[in-house]
């Protein structure tokens, strides 16, 4: 019986809670303007701080009289102003809030108060529009419908500094990607935020400062705009080098190193710069060390990571200073056991967050080992990296798992550490379970790394192999996303290459001539030439070409025939002309090419091509087929002489260009 009372208990309580919020609502429709105004005053003054008031009076419907009063133009200024504000307060509850302040249209509401010429007004439907704007619920685009809003939010920028703060807050958390970045940047953006970096106010200077991170970020515009940028008479990286100083604030020296960082990877400021290699790198490093709080070292070492991902010199600075590969060590360590965190809350935040450190030092190492072997060997040589690495694999987090298959990666590219450390700890086991489930961004780059795994001298190659491979990799090869069809059949073409006639024939087997074909006729280039590079390596060695041109020699011929007759780029005809002379190198495939007077033609035309790399491949396509110590090779030299073939091979005896006369028969 008590379960069947539970429901009405609980109803009952919400009544008396809401009923005692009621009054609250009932007072908004009084007939009396004065009563109505100290209804809304009360009723700010009940929700500071309660989410259950702001709740309740949400469900009692207090949103769209609120709106319905904020928008009368009988409503008094002062009247406007307090509803604002009370739904600015309403705004800053739960989410749930947010979305429902949302379905009551408040944005547009509030947008057209901003056009009133009270700025008391303004500044609180900019208070709202700001807590409304940064919530995650909120789609960014909602600013952007209107194409008068932004620029009148630039022409706001002036009124007061309350102005320039929630505009710019507004700006930098509605700017998501090219298309947001173009309109801010075509309204003038660039120009009327740059003076604010002055202001006497420190929150107008950080809004301003983030809004030309997100306004940077993988722009070049805007990157080569803002480095020519004069603020009383100093360039703008000169002030954000002043702003990334130890003296300032820990969030304004973060802020301006993304600037410049940036800026650096657009191409408006070079690598080797000093405000980069003596100024924003040792800024970031720093915000490394674990004297900074969590969400600090998340951001120094993500940005510092972006930072040197595609500089070689800057990843060996990074290396250097202050230690930091060991530095990196103690993100994974946190919080410890005898951690300096007094604040009860702050440690619960960091517990539920230390995945984040992870993430942030998986993504830096990555970045460090990207290029040098000498770093790669100090970062696998760093307490337990290899154990935490495939710890991170089987992380629940997906950003953790994807950083530490990316680590794993850019390790993956020294010859070394395939043989010794990768070896050792059998990498290749977690890293074939999270090819078996895992999101494309995930497979991605696990896919990308089995690639380096299958390389002939690993020794992760057979065992790989015999866990199914040949298989997954095939299954890869028909995905919609073609980076995942490229890295499948990478892998297939690092497996085939110098490989058993067993690996191949299980190879074409999984893989089917129907798939090995519509691969070939791929819209994107990499696969065509991927799959060119694995019929290439199917194709070696006598025995195994003649085994597989005597299965598959009829369609195999066909695609060569499309792809040399076909609109390609010399590379994909130079890898057909190869594919050519490997069968002509057979001792039966080779019929299949001199019985077949169409590519016989073909591979005469390419002799008198204008591009050395197609004439040497149709060259050895020649060769292969009239080496005289094979049998038949004098009927081979009288069909080909009279074909023209010979007076062409003599004509190239002579060219000045020594790659052809070297290698004419």
């Amino acid at each position: 019986m008590a379960c069947l009372l539970e429901t009405p208990i609980r109803m009952s309580v919400l009544s008396e809670v809401t009923a005692s919020s009621r009054h609250y609502v009932d007072r908004l429709f009084d007939p009396d303007p004065q009563k109505v105004l100290q209804g809304v005053i009360d009723m700010k003054n009940a929700v500071i701080g309660n989410n259950k008031q702001k709740a309740n009076l949400i469900v009692l419907g207090a949103v769209p009289r609120l709106l319905y009063l904020l928008q009368q133009e009988t409503s008094s200024t002062e009247l406007k102003t307090e509803c604002a504000v009370v739904l600015g307060s309403l705004a800053m509850g739960t989410e749930n809030n947010v979305k429902s302040l949302l379905d009551c249209h408040i944005i547009p509401a509030l947008l057209q108060g901003l056009l009133s010429p009270d700025l008391k007004f303004i500044e609180a439907c900019l208070r709202c529009l700001r807590t409304i704007f940064t919530s995650p619920v909120t789609p960014e685009e909602l600013l952007y419908t209107d194409a008068t809003v932004i620029p009148h939010l630039m022409a706001l920028l002036s009124r007061s500094r309350y102005t320039q703060e929630y505009i710019c807050q507004i700006f930098s958390h509605c700017c998501k990607g090219p298309d947001h970045q173009t309109i801010l940047f075509n309204h003038g953006a660039v120009q009327n935020i740059a003076h604010l970096l002055t202001s006497v106010s420190y929150k107008v200077r950080m809004q301003a400062l983030k809004c030309f991170s997100v306004l940077a970020f993988e722009n070049p515009q805007v990157s080569m705009t803002l480095v020519n940028v004069l603020v009383d008479g100093e360039l703008l990286p000169q002030i954000f080098v002043k702003m990334l100083q130890r003296d300032k604030p820990i969030e304004m020296q973060l802020t301006s190193a993304k600037c410049l960082t940036y800026m650096c990877r657009a191409g408006a400021i070079r690598t080797d710069d000093n405000c980069i290699v003596l100024k924003t790198l040792p800024c970031l490093v720093r915000m490394c060390s674990k004297e900074r709080l969590l969400e600090e070292r998340v951001e120094g070492a993500e940005t510092l990571a972006y930072l040197i991902e595609p500089d070689v010199e800057l990843q060996r600075i990074a290396s250097i200073t202050d230690h930091l590969i060991a530095m990196l060590a103690d993100y994974f360590k946190y919080p410890s056991s005898v951690s300096a965190i007094t604040d009860i809350k702050r440690l619960d935040h960091d517990l539920k967050h230390a995945h984040e450190l992870r993430q942030a030092a998986f993504k830096l190492y990555a970045s460090l080992g990207a290029n040098d072997e000498d770093i790669r060997k100090k970062i696998i040589e760093t307490e337990n990296m290899m154990d935490r690495i495939v710890t991170g694999l089987s992380e629940s987090s997906v950003k953790v798992r994807l950083a530490a298959v990316r680590c794993l990666h850019s390790l993956s590219r020294s010859v070394q550490q395939l043989r010794t450390s990768f070896q050792d700890h059998a990498v290749w086991k977690p890293l074939m379970k999270v090819l078996q489930n895992a999101p494309d961004e995930i497979l991605v780059v696990a896919s990308s790394m089995l690639c380096n795994l299958l390389l002939e001298f690993s020794p992760s190659k057979e065992p790989i192999l015999e866990s199914g491979a040949v298989e997954l990799l095939c299954g890869l090869t028909q995905s919609e996303n073609p980076a995942l069809r490229v890295n499948g059949i990478w892998a297939l073409m690092n497996m085939a290459f110098q490989a058993e006639q067993k690996i191949k024939a299980d190879i074409l087997r999984s893989l089917s001539t129907e798939q090995l074909f519509r691969l070939l006729s791929d819209s994107d280039l990499n696969v065509l030439m991927k799959t060119l590079g694995l019929l290439r390596n199917l194709l070696s060695t006598r025995p195994h070409i003649d085994k597989i041109m005597s299965t598959h020699g009829k369609q195999i011929m066909q695609a060569v025939t499309l792809i040399l007759e076909g609109e390609h780029n010399i590379e994909v005809k130079e890898q057909t002309l190869c594919i050519l002379a490997n069968i002509a190198d057979g001792t039966t495939a080779k019929e299949l090419i001199m019985t077949n007077d169409d590519i016989l033609q073909k591979i005469k035309y390419y002799m008198g091509h204008s591009h050395v790399k197609l004439q040497l491949a149709a060259m050895f396509c020649i060769s292969n087929l009239i080496w005289n110590e094979e049998e038949g090779s004098q009927e081979r030299q009288d069909k080909l002489r009279d074909m023209g073939i010979v007076d062409i091979l003599h004509k190239l005896s002579q060219s000045p260009d020594s790659n052809l006369c070297d290698n004419v028969v």
